[in-house]
């Protein structure tokens, strides 16, 4: 999600992170900066606390007014962030539990299984909205989709492929439209790559909304 250098700490990566996608700013408060820290010390992959910072600016996106931040402060998304660290605990948990060799219970799923049921769940449900991208989607579910990652970033990247694949099918006029709503209160004063990051989420965010596809 970050184009910082592979060597950015994990506080670096969700500042940049965070900054890109409200929208404004240099850097965080005080405030904040301790919440990043106790993020950290939870010692979960960047990609999930991106996760929560995401939905949660997700949320808020479409109430903003023109010009003004998506989220006030990083403590905005304090609640779904967390609720994301709990999950990808919860679940590496359960992985890490060896069933009886007895038992019939289903192997524990991988955060990253969870994940990639509930896109495939939700791109299903999208043939039976939209028959024009039926033919988008079958394709999709054979091919990019058709093994689970194993790995946060490389969720992050399948889901956004699907995502914009899903938007080059549109007709014309309203690929522009999502294209527009992307554009739609972009900051010119903030750096190139924090404006790529930006532009990114704007463009999901705007594909999954014209989908309705937004709990992926």
């Amino acid at each position: 999600m970050s184009l910082l250098p592979e060597s950015a700490s994990f506080e670096e990566l969700v500042q940049d992170y965070f900054l890109a996608v409200r929208g404004a700013g240099l850097m965080l408060s005080a405030l904040d900066t301790e919440l990043v820290t106790a993020w950290a010390q939870e010692g979960v992959p960047f990609e999930v606390v991106a996760r929560g910072i995401s939905r949660s600016a997700e949320k808020a996106l479409w109430d903003a007014r023109p010009g003004e931040p998506v989220l006030r402060s990083l403590r905005a998304c304090r609640r779904q962030v967390e609720t994301e660290i709990r999950k990808y605990r919860d679940l590496s948990a359960g992985q890490g539990e060896e069933a009886p060799p007895t038992s019939k219970k289903r192997p524990a799923r991988s955060w990253e299984e969870v994940r990639h049921a509930r896109l495939c769940a939700a791109l299903r449900a999208l043939t039976e909205r939209e028959d024009a991208l039926a033919p988008r989607v079958h394709r999709l579910l054979d091919t990019v989709l058709a093994c689970v990652p194993r790995e946060p970033a490389a969720m992050d990247q399948q889901e956004a492929w699907a995502l914009m694949a899903l938007l080059r099918a549109l007709p014309f006029t309203e690929r522009r439209t999502v294209w527009r709503d992307a554009r739609t209160g972009e900051q010119q004063l903030m750096t190139a790559r924090a404006r790529r990051v930006a532009r990114r989420f704007r463009l999901q965010a705007a594909v999954r909304r014209r989908l309705d596809m937004k709990e992926t």
